[in-house]
């Protein structure tokens, strides 16, 4: 539940998104977007790149990936990484399965309703939180970044490509789009022969800190309409 204390710290906003970060091998990834739109978890080709992946890891995808605006997107595949969500000295990881597409995007990742669904997570705009229980049942309650959030929303209502909502469907013979994505991960110490999928455990220190952005600006996005 979430009451009227969750406002504090809030700075009054228009319909922000809720923007976190998560830890997946041994990374601490920024602009990860909670997407309850989204019936797929998604990570972008050029964040995939920056983990250090190799795309060797990648398992075939069969099925089609298509964007709020009903085009299909290239999809590489899918591969589960282990994903550490925390807050304070609380957290919780599981494994979450990717789609792996060469797409534009302001964000990193989106995190849509299988993920929010296995951790019986909610999410609210309102309050720009997300809330879900550890293992043990105790609260992690997880700020959104908020100046995050507005230059993603900034940056997706300068142009109208990008994938902000996206479902899965049958395949079909729709032609794939490629577009190149210009996205930002930022790493932790791990190095890069810790990434591995599924068995890797995600670097469990809550007190990383950020590095400064050294990426260059992100391509920019029509945002989803609720």
């Amino acid at each position: 539940m979430f009451t009227r204390a969750d406002l504090q710290n809030v700075v009054p906003h228009d319909n922000d998104p809720v923007v976190i970060s998560v830890v997946t091998t041994g990374r601490k990834v920024h602009r990860v977007l909670v997407d309850q739109g989204s019936s797929a978890d998604v990570m972008f080709w050029s964040t995939f790149n920056k983990l250090r992946l190799s795309p060797d890891l990648l398992r075939p995808y069969t099925g089609c990936l298509y964007g709020f605006a009903d085009n299909q997107v290239e999809v590489r595949g899918y591969l589960e990484l282990r994903t550490t969500f925390t807050y304070g000295t609380t957290s919780r990881t599981e494994s979450i399965r990717y789609l792996v597409v060469n797409a534009n995007s302001a964000y990193n990742i989106l995190l849509g309703r299988p993920t929010l669904n296995k951790l019986n997570a909610v999410a609210s705009t309102r309050h720009m939180k997300m809330k879900l229980p550890d293992l043990s049942g105790k609260m992690i309650v997880i700020k959104s970044d908020q100046e995050e959030a507005r230059k993603c929303y900034e940056n997706s209502l300068k142009t109208r490509k990008g994938v902000f909502m996206v479902f899965e469907r049958p395949p079909g013979a729709d032609t794939m789009m490629e577009i190149e994505p210009l996205i930002e991960v930022t790493p932790t110490e791990s190095t890069p022969s810790e990434a591995t999928p599924v068995r890797a455990t995600p670097e469990l220190d809550t007190h990383m800190e950020e590095g400064p952005d050294d990426t260059s600006p992100v391509e920019e996005s029509t945002p989803r309409k609720h």
